[in-house]
């Protein structure tokens, strides 16, 4: 879908009059979903609670469908607009089912009375969180994850054109994650509404997500698509990461490569066989050297960051003298040799000879 729907302009956010970030300029299309991602305390839950009016907006505007927010009533903009936040309910005998109910009330009379057809939409939504099973359960006494899960069919049952959420995969374990952000997604794209949340996790940011915002000091430093934000020199800027790496391919942190600048051990390895190995040989903090690969390898994305030494070729071209040599050169000083496990084709043939080097030496392990 294309067009404004919610657009940021010069927003200025803060407590207390305080600016903590100044000059905020977003333009995010209906049906979109967009991640806050950036460091602890950086405001980005402070941007969230202005723009749904939990906070005064100090500076410029907020848009929702080509109007200001604060001349949109509280009541029609409970039936625009969910928003789950991180404070944790304070509940008093409701069950499970009430709590998603109150995502009704914007639609009920003065006395909040449920129709038939509000009580549908309770079911419904709790069914969408695969939560029916907790419908007739105290809300205290279920735990954070499954909280996490019915405040989001709350919000679901509001019918909303816009979520917001702040941190939603908190607490939850890995299946209700990828469940929660799988519902996310699907509400997105099959529904056009649109999502506004921040995740701790940028692996699942970078795979969910259709933009990207990065909040960091007192401005926003960078907002673009996945493929434009989740790059190594990014990352490690906005999360000021000297302790590791972050790898664009994977999607995931990686620590500190093994310390020293001679190789221990010559691992021999291709698609994808040589992962396990660079990471058991990174925790035993042994220094290893990786070769030869080919540069669109996926063991290659990863040596490069774990090894002290990559030996490498380029992709589709059959193995030079270049690169033999200096790979024999390693195994030389290496007082192991690891052969993770490598098909041997046409272009690769002269792998075996690494391998042949390897065991007349009596270095070579095969895993």
């Amino acid at each position: 879908m294309s067009g404004k729907y919610f657009e940021l302009s010069n927003l200025s956010v803060g407590y207390n009059r305080n600016v903590l970030i100044r000059d905020i300029c977003l333009d995010i299309k209906k049906g979109e979903i967009v991640t806050l991602i950036g460091p602890n305390g950086a405001g980005k839950s402070t941007i969230l609670k202005s723009i749904t009016r939990q906070l005064e907006i100090i500076g410029g505007q907020v848009l929702f469908d080509s109007r200001e927010i604060r001349s949109i009533t509280y009541k029609e903009l409970s039936t625009k607009m969910a928003v789950v936040l991180t404070e944790r309910l304070k509940t008093e005998l409701l069950t499970c089912h009430d709590i998603v109910a109150t995502g009704r009330y914007p639609y009920t009379g003065r006395l909040g009375i449920l129709s038939e057809e509000d009580e549908e939409k309770v079911d419904e939504a709790l069914k969408a969180v695969n939560a029916l099973d907790l419908g007739s359960r105290d809300f205290n006494a279920i735990s954070d994850g499954q909280k996490q899960r019915i405040l989001l069919a709350r919000a679901i049952c509001q019918d909303p054109e816009i979520i917001i959420l702040d941190e939603p995969t908190s607490f939850l374990d890995i299946r209700y994650k990828l469940e929660l952000l799988s519902i996310l997604g699907r509400m997105a794209k099959e529904k056009g509404i649109t999502i506004i949340m921040t995740l701790h996790e940028i692996d699942l940011a970078q795979k969910i997500s259709d933009k990207i915002v990065c909040v960091s000091g007192d401005h926003i430093t960078r907002y673009g698509s996945p493929q434009e934000i989740f790059r190594e020199d990014i990352i490690r800027e906005l999360y000021n990461i000297d302790n590791g790496f972050f790898d664009p391919v994977f999607g995931s942190i990686e620590l500190m490569k093994p310390s020293g600048e001679e190789p221990q051990i010559f691992v021999i390895s291709s698609g994808g066989t040589g992962i396990p190995v660079f990471r058991e040989l990174q925790k035993t903090n042994t220094a290893f050297a990786a070769g030869v690969l080919y540069t669109n390898d996926i063991d290659y994305q990863l040596a490069r960051l774990l090894a002290c030494h990559v030996v490498t070729e380029k992709p589709f071209e059959e193995m030079g003298d270049e690169a033999i040599e200096r790979a024999k050169e390693l195994i030389e000083k290496c007082p192991r040799v690891i052969n993770a496990g490598v098909p041997i084709g046409t272009q690769n043939r002269r792998i075996k000879e690494l391998l042949d080097l390897a065991e007349e030496q009596g270095k070579l392990e095969e895993i």
